[in-house]
């Protein structure tokens, strides 16, 4: 069994894709954007290098996310980031043809589960593995996934926001919801478009969202300076925005993910339903991470809620966990269901 310090977990993320290695950790966390050639199909790019293209690409080049809603967009894209990072780790450790756990959304088709795979293979890995991301997301923040009691994970990443009960090992109920931080990333667009008439891009969207995003009334209003081109001259222009402005841009998405949230409590049995007013919500993945996110749903719910430690990381070290155990952990994979 000391292979195992060859294998690897992937948390292939729509705005990140991490990678972990058992005995090392997180060892490679990359923004999940491929830069290539339009003529010759080379990549130019891949991860933090390729993202600073986003939107500044001359016309022989261009950037583009592999990933859309959590499922592969751009095959071709996403194999070569795929081996890109296999070959990264690959390298530095100097292992050959490991064996990789990808983490996916619950919603994907079996066609994207193959798409995955077939990625996965392709890139180099011995085996493929699929687990579904509030699966892994659950372990990764520690949850005591195994237990006859009930356990609700909230991940909302870049592409999707996964919302699932736990019990016993498996998800009792589960919604898979294609909203999530590029939506607010794209309310925030839209917002400052209708409120200032002027355009920006969806980096500087995010990073609005990231300084002084809240999805709940704060003590103090913050201030942003944000550079765009003004849609009547053409010419380049900064404007300020604040924190009251971004709450009411990012209103109607946070209240699409709250309402998805309800709704999958509505259809948990009512004993886990006492056990998650006891356990309470876990949040994990980006969202978590928006100012009095926690709070608001809190009120919504009236249910206590928790944003686990290192949100961002829970998926990839959930998928880690399950390579470190992988005899006794094989159940929550979704090809090790499909073939027993």
């Amino acid at each position: 069994m000391g292979f195992f310090a060859k294998d690897i977990g992937i948390d292939l993320g729509t705005a990140n894709t991490l990678v972990h290695l058992k005995g090392k950790g997180i060892i490679i966390r990359e923004p999940s954007v491929v830069a290539m050639n339009k003529y010759t199909g080379d990549v130019v790019a891949v991860g933090t290098e390729a993202k600073e293209m986003l939107g500044r690409t001359p016309e022989n080049l261009t950037a583009v996310r592999p990933l859309k809603d959590g499922v592969i967009a751009d095959f071709t894209a996403t194999k070569m980031m795929l081996k890109y990072l296999v070959d990264k780790a690959c390298k530095r450790y100097v292992i050959a043809r490991p064996r990789v756990v990808v983490c996916v959304p619950t919603g994907v088709t079996e066609v994207e589960e193959r798409a995955v795979e077939e990625a996965t293979l392709n890139a180099g890995a011995r085996e493929a593995y699929l687990m579904e991301e509030p699966i892994a997301a659950a372990i990764g923040a520690g949850l005591k996934i195994s237990d006859p009691s009930g356990t609700m994970i909230v991940d909302i990443g870049g592409g999707t926001s996964e919302i699932c009960v736990i019990s016993l090992g498996g998800i009792v109920t589960s919604r898979s919801l294609r909203i999530a931080g590029d939506e607010l990333n794209e309310a925030i667009v839209d917002y400052v478009k209708k409120k200032f008439n002027v355009a920006i891009g969806e980096t500087t969207a995010e990073e609005i969202k990231i300084t002084i995003g809240c999805a709940y009334p704060s003590m103090t209003t913050e201030e942003m300076d944000v550079k765009g081109r003004d849609f009547s001259t053409g010419l380049p222009k900064t404007i300020t925005v604040n924190s009251v402005q971004i709450e009411e841009a990012m209103k109607e998405v946070i209240m699409q993910i709250i309402d998805a949230i309800k709704m999958t409590l509505e259809k948990t049995p009512p004993e886990l339903s006492s056990d998650i007013m006891v356990n309470g919500i876990t949040l994990s993945g980006g969202g978590a991470l928006i100012k009095n996110f926690d709070r608001l749903l809190a009120l919504q719910t009236g249910i206590p809620v928790n944003i686990a430690n290192n949100p961002l990381d829970c998926v990839v070290k959930g998928a880690g966990k399950v390579l470190d155990d992988l005899d006794s952990l094989k159940s929550v994979l979704i090809n090790s269901k499909k073939r027993r």
